[in-house]
């Protein structure tokens, strides 16, 4: 396709084109009302001037009779840029005037016409058009008098040619600006068509360009741009994830074989075999519940857990992951508590249940304090508290678990919630560092987000949630009367 013939196709040019001709439309249409009322005006004033007129000759030929009547006519004949004037005696002979000759018929009838005619003195054979009046005199004598249309017609011409000028000039700018504004826009729209076509090549990197005027165009490369960044990371993420599976379970699925080949190898008992079923089966469970956290984080960073979301008050998930985790919490030394409020959020209950479980196992495993130095303090049960909190502060709720180990250093936390990330410090301990990343996902899914912090010492994970509003008030209405629970 030829450089024009894209020109004439852009919507640009098409919406410039469809515009130019309505105004034109327009434009036509004022200066033929205009033209009209001015062909009326004149058309007014010649008839108030022939009846005027008309009054007072009749009046002089009343008083004066026919005599009167003929000087008259005769005297008004000969002023410059006189009316037309013409009498005409009962068999139709003209007897005083300035009209040599009439279209047939015209002096029969009384009343206006137009006509064309010629005056006496007339050298040109060309005919001109005449507005008259034809009135009949008493004694059968008629009397005609008018006024020559050339005026009106002269300034009928000038409208018209100011219209026909006015159309050309419109439909002349119109196209150039029409040509401008597709060239323009045509010329943007071909550098976002090779941003994408390198896009689609392969090259995740490539943005569309934003001018500086803030128009619908730049809008929406501000919004691709933001799809595209999404899809990078996502891109990458998922690239991360192929490596990560690649090298993090290649070891525990290496061990479990040689586990097997182990037990083949060497047991001799049943309790032997048991015992390397046992181990198998255990290191199972642990790639099982690997898998089944990237299937929820992948269930949770495409979108798909939205059409599961309902209201639900999140101190009543606090309080259940609180009675779930007592139990475990102290059996390893530590004591878990609750303090809740009110706080209703619209959202997939199952999720943020096990983002929230996530942080209080990670609390439980990770936030023991460092063991006391021989002749140094005694740790308190304080120090091995950890604490769950639903609160709501403005239009946000927050679930934060905070306990009071070691932590994590700033640097580091927003490194711990991508996948299969491990500190050196719990390389040693039980769990896939898939946790964080769960809980992290769980949160973008709702719109919020988990944010690290310090307890010092210690660490507080805290989701931070959207709350529940407009249908909300009738949640956050029944759990007014619910007394805040402190465990």
């Amino acid at each position: 396709m030829t450089a024009f013939g894209k020109l004439i196709r852009t919507t640009a040019f098409r919406l410039t084109l469809a515009y130019l001709l309505l105004f034109a439309f327009f434009a036509a249409s004022l200066l033929g009302y205009f033209a009209w009322n001015t062909r009326r005006l004149i058309t007014e004033q010649i008839t108030s001037t022939v009846n005027a007129e008309i009054s007072e000759i009749s009046e002089i030929y009343g008083r004066r009779g026919l005599r009167g009547l003929v000087f008259t006519i005769e005297n008004r004949a000969l002023r410059p840029g006189s009316n037309l004037y013409l009498v005409t005696t009962p068999t139709g002979q003209a007897i005083a005037g300035n009209v040599g000759s009439l279209a047939p018929g015209v002096m029969a009838t009384n009343g206006w016409s137009e006509t064309v005619y010629r005056r006496l003195d007339d050298q040109d054979e060309l005919d001109h058009r005449a507005l008259v009046r034809v009135t009949e005199l008493s004694n059968g004598f008629r009397l005609l008098i008018g006024r020559d249309l050339d005026e009106r017609r002269r300034l009928f011409g000038i409208v018209a040619k100011a219209a026909q000028w006015s159309v050309l000039v419109v439909v002349v700018l119109g196209l150039g600006g029409g040509v401008f504004v597709a060239r323009r826009v045509l010329r943007r729209i071909d550098a976002m068509t090779g941003t994408t076509q390198r896009i689609m090549a392969g090259d995740l990197s490539g943005r569309l360009p934003i001018g500086r005027s803030g128009d619908e165009l730049d809008r929406l490369a501000e919004n691709l741009n933001a799809m595209l960044e999404r899809i990078e990371a996502l891109m990458a993420g998922l690239k991360e994830v192929s490596d990560n599976i690649a090298h993090d379970l290649k070891t525990p699925l290496t061990r479990l074989r040689n586990r097997a080949e182990e037990a083949l190898a060497k047991s001799r008992s049943e309790s032997e075999y048991r015992a390397a079923l046992e181990r198998t089966i255990e290191e199972s469970d642990g790639l099982i519940r690997t898998f089944n956290a990237l299937l929820m984080i992948a269930r949770a960073e495409s979108g798909q857990a939205r059409g599961d979301m309902d209201d639900f008050d999140a101190a009543e998930v606090a309080n259940g992951i609180h009675e779930l985790y007592e139990p475990l919490a102290e059996e390893d030394g530590m004591s878990l508590r609750v303090k809740t409020q009110p706080s209703p959020i619209h959202g997939n209950r199952e999720l943020i249940s096990q983002a929230l479980a996530n942080l209080v196992e990670n609390a439980i495993k990770h936030g023991k304090p460092a063991p006391a130095q021989p002749g140094g303090t005694v740790i308190s049960m304080d120090g091995r508290q950890i604490v769950i909190e639903a609160r709501q502060e403005g239009d946000r709720v927050l679930l934060s678990v905070t306990d009071h180990g070691p932590g994590i250093p700033e640097a580091d936390r927003q490194h711990v919630m991508e996948r299969f990330v491990r500190l050196e410090a719990s390389r040693t301990l039980p769990g896939s560092g898939l946790g964080l990343s769960l809980a992290s996902a769980v949160a973008t899914l709702h719109g919020g987000e988990l944010r690290l912090g310090d307890a010092r010492p210690g660490l507080v994970a805290t989701l931070v949630l959207p709350a529940l509003t407009g249908t909300g008030d009738r949640l956050a209405t029944q759990t007014q009367d619910v007394p805040q629970k402190v465990a």
